[in-house]
């Protein structure tokens, strides 16, 4: 196995393909993640995170859903995830180019 952070920034990064083609960021990191995991120290694990905050983030998304319809808060909610879903990828892109423990909080565990 080699260490690779370049890979793991651009692992973390990739999930904002979301803003560009609307379904990149899951499966651009699902790729990388699965192709890499015996390959690079740590992607194992970071794929995990990506994949869980991921998946997480479009469930969030679609409970807000009829959360617009019933009580119109649901737009607050899409906006408060949009910004989750951008933010936190840059940050721990940043942290795993410094070496540093990644983590998506609001992230529910699928894969352990």
């Amino acid at each position: 196995m080699r260490e690779d952070k370049q890979l793991l920034v651009l692992t973390h990064l990739s999930q904002l393909l979301t803003y560009v083609t609307g379904f990149g960021g899951l499966v651009v990191p699902l790729i990388i993640w699965v192709m890499q995991k015996d390959k690079v120290i740590t992607m194992d694990e970071e794929g995990k995170k990506i994949i869980n905050f991921q998946i997480s983030i479009f469930i969030y998304a679609i409970l807000s859903i009829p959360a617009i319809l019933l009580i119109g808060l649901g737009v607050l909610m899409l906006i408060v995830i949009g910004i989750i879903a951008l933010v936190f990828p840059i940050m721990n892109a940043i942290k795993a180019s410094n070496g540093e423990a990644t983590n998506y909080p609001l992230s529910i565990t699928f894969l352990k």
